[in-house]
């Protein structure tokens, strides 16, 4: 027996009709409320550790770096060592020239006399003395460089002298400083000068002769005066050489400082060393020389990092 199911045509037109009409109003209100108070989705947090890990230690370069140094000095105290333990003479050991560095050093400024005064009044006695030569011998030295290095006939008319006088030790020009003068202070002064200046002169001229002739050509193009020249093309192209030039120029007039005190005699450090080896007084004056040595390497380190600053790369190179 076969049954059927007859559905009535209202039906089947009544479905399609349901699906696609609207929503009320009412119920579209529902809607939009409920999506609007919904929390909204907050996004994941990434729990996971952002610090940067630290790099670690470069053993290595640290060890290169540091103990060179330390291996130098090391060798030096090991030898001076052994030259006091075989020493017939007195010669002192590191360990007394310490002490006595300490007893020297607690009391540098004392003054018991013009002929008797500590480290201290010492090293800027000498120090005095250089400035005032090397002063001089900046004012001389770097304007007289500008003009060699940018006339030719300047450069052809010093250059003859600059080669036959720079050779000459600064010491054989004392004498003449002593007789000119009549006075030790002011021959070591000029001593300090005529050794300083020729670094300074050869310095400036070779930054000048080096400026690229583009420059050259373009001052001449705007019609610029020889003013305008030196100090906006010349000079900043020129400060590195000339910066050298004063970095080497210091370091010999420390040189030779000491040199000319032992001759002339007054307070100066010089002048404490051979004061002190008349005493026979060897510990006081090996703690002269480190302070001599480090004084320089003040002078060196801070002029160093001045040309430095003023020191283009192309210049570096």
């Amino acid at each position: 027996m076969v049954s059927a199911v007859f559905h009535s045509p209202l039906d089947a037109r009544t479905e399609p009709l349901l699906a696609d009409t609207p929503a009320t109003p009412r119920a579209r209100n529902r809607t939009a409320v409920a999506a609007s108070t919904a929390t909204p989705k907050e996004p994941a947090v990434n729990t996971a550790s952002t610090v940067t890990p630290r790099a670690p230690i470069d053993w290595r370069a640290f060890w290169l770096r540091v103990l060179p140094p330390v291996l130098g000095i090391g060798l030096l105290l090991a030898i001076w060592q052994l030259v006091a333990m075989h020493s017939t003479n007195g010669f002192p050991s590191p360990a007394t020239t310490m002490t006595q560095a300490i007893s020297v050093f607690s009391d540098p400024f004392y003054s018991k006399g013009p002929n008797d005064q500590g480290v201290g009044w010492n090293v800027l006695s000498s120090l005095k003395r250089v400035a005032m030569g090397f002063g001089l011998a900046a004012l001389v030295g770097i304007p007289l460089g500008f003009m060699i290095g940018r006339f030719t006939f300047l450069n052809r008319m010093f250059n003859p002298l600059i080669s036959l006088l720079r050779p000459v030790s600064p010491l054989a020009w004392l004498p003449i400083g002593l007789l000119v003068f009549k006075g030790a202070n002011p021959a070591a002064i000029w001593t300090i000068f005529i050794c300083s200046i020729w670094p300074m002169i050869i310095n400036t001229a070779v930054g000048v002769q080096r400026v690229p002739q583009d420059y050259m050509n373009v001052a001449r193009v705007l019609n610029l005066s020889e003013w305008k020249i030196i100090t906006k093309i010349l000079f900043p192209a020129v400060l590195p050489y000339m910066l050298t030039g004063v970095r080497l120029a210091v370091g010999t007039a420390w040189l030779v400082i000491v040199a000319a005190e032992m001759l002339t005699g007054g307070v100066g450090i010089g002048f404490w060393v051979w004061d002190e080896w008349n005493n026979l007084n060897v510990s006081n004056i090996i703690v002269a020389i480190f302070v001599i040595g480090i004084v320089g390497l003040l002078l060196e380190f801070a002029l160093v990092r001045l040309a430095t600053a003023f020191t283009y790369d192309e210049v570096k190179a």
